[in-house]
């Protein structure tokens, strides 16, 4: 299922409150996850194969708001899982575990019209950092006009490992136009000719995504270990998970069937 399709679900069901995957019998109990826009989709075809596989032992209710509201939810008791796309900090609060569960691409975005087929990590900071304003100053762009720099809201995992990976030291511009999902963001730069952006690899369609330093944004290049934009996917616990929860982690982890589902568009832990 692509990530539009997965995305248009999410948010029609969202507006209700949750997104809610098949359940049964309401005695049975309720895996609660909230959190990354990148890892629920992931989440959600997981939570679909897991029931699948186990009967219908569980239900689950999935939400979304940023990997920073994933990780104070599930710190705060309100959700059994949080959904972070970033890596533990020291600024976490304590007493939750980070399971991680597969590894996903980060891609850079332009808009088709003007397809640039490569930026350098030189480029990128020069870009995001603000001192590059113009497409005329970018080479491989096919246009001229200032630069529309689009990236994710401070609670976002993505940023956050956008800001690891590809800036590292370099301090974001204050000139860009911030967005609270990938789809948003995928969104934005399909529609506007001098935007640029970073999605989760789930999320590039319909748009133009660059290689890095040389090296294709791709499943393959990504599971080979070649492209350099790779960053973790984790399922965060309060406390070692227990119970209901550390099986679905588990099977998530470890089980073939589980494999062969992120492995259609993320990197599998084996």
């Amino acid at each position: 299922m692509s990530s539009v399709r997965l995305l248009r679900v999410c948010v029609a069901l969202a507006a209700v409150g949750a997104i809610a995957l098949p359940a049964s019998a309401s005695a049975k109990p309720v895996i609660t996850m909230s959190g990354s826009t990148s890892v629920a989709p992931l989440a959600s075809l997981l939570a679909r194969g897991y029931l699948k596989a186990n009967k219908n032992a569980v239900k689950f209710k999935l939400a979304q708001g940023g990997s920073d509201v994933g990780i104070a939810d599930v710190a705060a008791g309100r959700v059994s899982i949080g959904m972070s796309s970033r890596d533990p900090k020291s600024s976490d609060p304590g007493g939750i575990f980070f399971n991680k569960i597969s590894k996903d691409g980060i891609c850079i975005v332009t808009n088709p019209s003007n397809p640039i087929a490569n930026l350098s990590q030189a480029q990128i900071k020069a870009i995001f950092g603000g001192q590059v304003r113009d497409w005329k100053d970018v080479a491989g762009s096919g246009i001229t006009g200032a630069i529309d720099v689009t990236v994710r809201t401070a609670a976002s995992g993505t940023q956050d490992a956008f800001q690891k990976i590809f800036l590292g030291t370099t301090s974001l511009t204050g000139a860009v136009s911030q967005k609270a999902s990938n789809g948003l963001i995928q969104q934005a730069v399909k529609s506007n000719k001098n935007a640029i952006g970073y999605v989760s690899m789930d999320f590039i369609a319909g748009t133009n995504a660059a290689a890095y330093n040389g090296v294709a944004c791709n499943l393959r290049n990504a599971k080979s270990g070649e492209y350099g934009g790779v960053r973790n996917f984790w399922m965060v616990t309060r406390g070692p998970a227990k119970g209901n929860i550390q099986k679905f982690i588990k099977w998530a982890q470890d089980s073939p069937a589980a494999a062969k589902i992120t492995g259609t568009h993320w990197v599998p832990l084996k």
